[in-house]
């Protein structure tokens, strides 16, 4: 008797759903990926007890007739692929053919669905259960199509048993929802949990060339009106090395663009869970870009802190391998360098770009909340603090701010049936001031100095409420820039050692060096051979004020493996700089007076990137009219 034997349908089924339906939220990305290929115009997606007893997806897609509702059961039954060769071309969400058959082996599973354009009313029903087909019959149908999963994982009771909490297994099938939902801001979602409604999002109609715009409206459904972004926007041409199956043997380029917002200096998170990069549409992971997305924030990030965005990257299919991931989370570029330069250009040029004005808009004073408006109508509450007229809003960022309006969000949650869901973003306490539409640039805004407050915090009143400033953070800002600027004239000098110092690396360490001489140099780092893999430090640069030489050289070091090829030298110079302010910058028990206060705010307003310290940190932070009124219950 043969000793090896082919798996049945049903077990290799269930096997690949090991692979595919890893939770509840794995069967909702893999339907409504399906959804979007399928040209849905709205998909709405029900679940109980967090999808494990009912998931319900519906769509008004094209559908299917009665033999391609049952090829679709069929495992790598797909539409999307006809050879080998089409991975290199696949713009489609899904296209091996395994989600469905998997997620019908592992559950009660049922199938509507009647093709677009079919006027007889009448669809297909197929029943499965654990794999096996239990009933195909006619039905009357919307077109479009239906799913229902029902006991998921009732024949695996392994898999069931490491399911999490209900709440725990509906947050993740609502970040999925919400990750869909904005790379497709032109399909309707609606989201129902143990018959509530979550969201219910329009589709955003428009300008089909206005993408930033139709993007803008979807993250002001999602996550309300006070999360402060930027506008990326950046073309360029990548670069590969020659293709394995390019019998030529040729480098190939690609058209590349980044579009989207990212957060304003200061807007951070200590997760990537608010981090939502797309490729060709489809959400992905990979480390040059979340490298990429990092060195371009550089100094406007705090230690430990990730950036919030919602970025889209277009390139040529090829360039991206979509299939080494079984759930398709991770890809494969080729290009990465050029892929990761661009990325960061164009992040750090968007925080840096100076701001640009347009007309204005006249905003409602709408209640932002439900919950406010009750606290209004009610006879014993205080009467609302009348916001200010519209008049310039104060503390521009460096580029065109995006902050998402109030009265918009105040619009739809009256509107919808139910509340719509807490945002997922943590509210930043203490962010920089950051402008509505129509905002003077930071130099231009008048500001009255107040007092200061334990010799660290300077209080500023504007037309539209309070700002602080952290003359330390400020101190720190202005040092690094002028430093900075220095380097930039090529009058970098150095400082020589009282007692040079010699530093044994490791081999590796000293190879890498040896090639780094010109870049350390141009420093100010004199660090000379003095054996195979010794080398004498004679001098630094006078800004670097350095206890423990050697750990510094070795800092660097590490800092200029890290940094981009193209820009070794530059983040190797702003990293020893940032370093070095640090110990320079005005301490929190200095004293400083009125006058020196007001020369430290002309020179942060002199800055290219006020709004943070060297470190990422804070320098000013603002409570308008509306915060403060809500502070003390006025509203």
């Amino acid at each position: 008797m043969s000793r090896i034997q082919v798996l049945s349908d049903i077990v290799a089924n269930q096997i690949a759903a090991g692979e595919v339906v890893e939770r509840p939220a794995s069967v909702v990305k893999e339907l409504v990926e399906n959804a979007i290929d399928a040209d849905a115009k709205r998909i709405s997606v029900e679940i109980q007890s967090g999808g494990k007893s009912l998931i319900r997806i519906i769509d008004d897609g094209i559908g299917m007739d009665r033999d391609d509702a049952l090829l679709c059961l069929e495992r790598h039954g797909t539409s999307k692929l006809r050879s080998a060769d089409d991975l290199q071309t696949i713009m489609t969400m899904g296209f091996r053919g395994e989600a469905i058959p998997s997620i019908a082996s592992v559950s009660r599973f049922s199938l509507t669905t009647r093709p677009r354009g079919d006027n007889s009313g009448e669809g297909t029903l197929v029943l499965v259960e654990g794999g096996n087909v239990k009933e195909v019959k006619a039905a009357g149908a919307a077109e479009g199509t239906t799913f229902e999963i029902r006991q998921l994982f009732f024949n695996v009771p392994v898999r069931k048993k490491f399911l999490k909490a209900n709440e725990t297994e509906r947050s993740h099938i609502q970040h999925y929802i919400l990750i869909a939902a904005l790379s497709h801001p032109e399909i309707a979602f609606t989201f129902r949990s143990d018959n509530r409604v979550v969201w219910q999002l329009p589709a955003v109609e428009g300008d089909k060339s206005d993408r930033s715009g139709a993007l803008q409206q979807r993250l002001r459904d999602l996550y309300g009106a006070d999360l402060k972004l930027v506008p990326v926007q950046c073309e360029g041409t990548i670069h590969a090395s020659p293709f394995e199956d390019d019998p030529d043997g040729n480098s190939k380029t690609s058209d590349f663009t980044i579009w989207g917002f990212t957060g304003a200096p200061g807007v951070s998170r200590s997760s990537r869970q608010d981090q939502h990069v797309f490729i060709n549409r489809r959400p992905i992971e990979n480390r040059t870009i979340n490298a990429g997305l990092m060195d371009g924030y550089h100094t406007a990030l705090p230690k430990g802190q990730f950036p919030i965005c919602c970025l889209f990257i277009e390139l040529s299919p090829s360039f991206v391998d979509v299939n080494i991931h079984p759930a398709k989370r991770e890809v494969k570029l080729r290009g990465e360098r050029d892929i990761k330069k661009l990325i960061s250009e164009a992040v750090s040029e968007a925080l840096h770009e100076q701001p640009k004005k347009q007309p204005s808009e006249q905003r409602s004073t709408t209640p932002s909340t439900a919950e406010e408006k009750d606290t209004e109508s009610t006879p014993e509450s205080s009467p609302p603090t009348p916001a200010p007229a519209p008049a310039p809003f104060l503390l521009q960022s460096p580029t065109e701010a995006l902050e998402m309006d109030l009265s918009s969000e105040a619009t739809d949650v009256a509107a919808s049936p139910e509340p719509k869901a807490v945002s997922p973003v943590e509210k930043t306490k203490a962010s920089p001031a950051l402008p509505k539409d129509n905002a003077p640039g930071f130099s231009e805004v008048p500001l009255r100095q107040v007092g200061i407050i334990a010799h660290q915090y300077i209080v500023y009143e504007s037309d539209r409420g309070m700002v602080l400033m952290d003359q330390r953070a400020a101190h720190e800002r202005v040092l690094y820039e002028r430093m900075l600027k220095t380097l930039d004239s090529g009058n970098a000098s150095s400082q020589g050692l009282l007692l040079p110092e010699t530093i044994e690396l490791s081999p590796r360490d000293a190879e890498f060096v040896k090639a780094q001489t010109e870049t350390l140099k141009k420093l100010g780092v004199g660090l000379s051979e003095f054996g195979e893999q010794t080398f004498l430090l004679d001098s630094l640069p006078p800004f670097v004020q350095a206890g423990e030489p050697r750990s510094f050289i070795l800092e660097l070091i590490d800092e200029l493996k890290r940094s981009a090829e193209s820009s070794r030298a530059r983040r190797l110079e702003e990293r020893a700089i940032a370093k070095s302010v640090c110990h320079q910058a005005a301490r929190s028990t200095d004293t400083i007076n009125p006058k020196e206060a007001e020369k430290l705010l002309s020179d942060l307003r002199g800055c290219s990137m006020p709004y943070t310290c060297p470190n990422g940190r804070p320098t000013i932070i603002e409570m308008n009219h509306r915060e403060l009124a809500r502070k003390f219950g006025r509203l």
